[in-house]
Formats: C-alpha cells, structure tokens, sequence
C-alpha cells in the first residue's frame, strides 16, 4: 500500500513538471491594442455658392410727384392709378460663405436681377367741355432691372437622409435701374389733345434691400451641396426719371410734370443653389472593432 501511494506521488509531480515546461514554451498573452483617441469632428469651413432664381415682382403703388408745381400748372385733382404690374423676372448670381459650426453659417451674395418690363394705368376727368366732360387716360410703360447685395446668416435645423431645413435672414443693399419710361396720354371723347411723354434719361438709385429665406439643403458629397430656398426680398421704394410731354408742352413748364415712384417694391423669390466646401468637414476617426475572449 505504502508503495502504491509513492507511486501516484510521482506521477503527479512529473505531470506537474510537465505542464511548467510547456507554459514556459508558449508565447506571452496579446496585451489589447491601445485605442486611438477619437478625433472630434470639425464641421466648419469656407464655401463658395451660386444660385438661379425666378423673382414674382410686384409694387403697391405707382405714385407721382409733381416737379413745375410753382409754374401754376396743376395735377388733376381726381387723378388716381387704376393698373400697376411688374413682369416676373430671373435672376443669376454667388458668392462666398462660412460654415460655423453644425448649426450657423454666413455668406455675401450679389445677384443681377434681369431688366423686364413694368407698366401703370391711371386716369381722370377731362373739363375741356364742361357740358361734356370724357375720361382721360395716362399709360405708363418701362423697364426696371437691379443687383443686389446681401449678407445673410442662417441656422441649419438639423440633418435627416442627407436633407438639412434651414431658415435665415439678410440685409444689405439695391442697385435699381428704371429705363425706357414713356407715358402715352389719351382724351376718350376726343377733347383736348392727346399726349405723349417720356423720359429722357434713365434713373439710378441705392436702397436699402432686406431678405427672409427658408428651404433645404440636399449633401450630394463631402464638398458639395445642393439647396432649394424660398424668399422674401423687399427692395424698397424706387422713383423714375422726370417725365417731359411731347404734345402739350409741360416739357417747358405749360402743363404739369412729374417724376414717379414706383412705392413698397418686392419679390417673392424661388431658388435653385449649388455650394462647393473649400475646406470640407473632416471625417471623424473610428476605432477598429476588436473581439472579446
């Protein structure tokens, strides 16, 4: 029995000398691998943007402002506006912007507006016969065309399947050109002569311009985005040249003459933008995925 015991005795101190042997074989345990800080990503950057628009022009009033009042000439007191319209117009134009965080950006724009055409009807009564007295008429046509300039800021409200809702506001100013007025003068009874006036010079003038926009941006890449916007553009009240007659002679003081303002001058803007990132964002780093056990 004593020597049975001896014997398992031995047996387990050689499979333990044997198990040490092969552990000193095997290599050391893999440590894991150090997990590379993750890299915060940067969303700002420089842009470039350019936009095409369509424009729904429209003016509240065509008013008129009378220049030889101290000739004796006098303005029909009955005078009134009875039609004013403003073509639509397209517009081309870009500039350069400032992505400044996830949410906030700014950019300057400048834009031409293309030169159409606007035109008002207004009337009174004619007294030449005061048994009969007739309904006269003034039609008045021209072109009106502009460039804008704007500093805008906007806030993205957040990103979902690539599409970003933004709303903003801007201000800055309008370059306006009024060009080809005349002004045709008709007697519907016949009573006194008909005129016609025009203005012999084109007008000029800065105003103060300010925007509302909405719309959403579409991420086509990294470094490029493509945005439908909706605006508001309110380009102040913008006058004409004076209106000289060809027939009565107010053209040298006989008859009333007038410069005209064309009064509240808006737009309602749709657009079509295209922006370019010069310094796009950075893509954030991620960690290797590593197995456990």
């Amino acid at each position: 029995m004593r020597s049975l015991k001896v014997a398992l005795f031995a047996v387990a101190a050689l499979a333990a000398a044997v198990n040490a042997a092969s552990a000193a074989d095997l290599p050391p345990i893999m440590q894991p691998r150090p997990m590379a800080p993750v890299q915060v990503e940067d969303f700002g950057g420089w842009y470039l943007r350019g936009d095409v628009g369509v424009g729904m022009q429209k003016f509240s009033d065509f008013a008129f402002t009378q220049t030889n009042a101290a000739s004796g000439a006098v303005w029909p007191a009955d005078w009134r506006i009875d039609q004013r319209d403003i073509k639509d117009t397209f517009f081309i134009g870009g500039g350069i912007g400032y992505q400044w965080n996830s949410w906030l950006r700014f950019d300057a724009t400048a834009e031409y507006r293309a030169d159409v055409l606007f035109r008002a009807a207004g009337s009174y009564t004619n007294f030449n016969n005061a048994v009969a007295p007739g309904q006269a008429f003034d039609v008045y046509t021209g072109d009106h065309s502009a460039i804008v300039l704007l500093a805008n800021a906007y806030v993205d409200l957040g990103t979902w399947w690539c599409l970003t809702p933004f709303v903003g506001g801007g201000v800055g100013a309008a370059y306006h050109r009024i060009s080809n007025l005349q002004d045709i003068g008709i007697n519907s009874n016949g009573l006194g002569a008909s005129a016609f006036g025009y203005a012999p010079a084109d007008h000029t003038q800065w105003n103060l311009a300010w925007a509302l926009h909405a719309g959403v941006a579409y991420t086509v890449s990294q470094n490029f985005k493509m945005q439908l916007a909706y605006r508001y553009l309110n380009m102040g009240s913008v006058d004409t040249a004076e209106v000289l007659c060809g027939a009565t002679g107010c053209g040298t003081g006989a008859g009333p003459r007038a410069f005209y303002t064309l009064k509240d001058f808006t737009s309602q803007d749709i657009m079509l933008g295209m922006r370019w990132m010069i310094t796009p964002d950075q893509p954030s780093y991620m960690p290797p995925l590593m197995r456990k056990g």
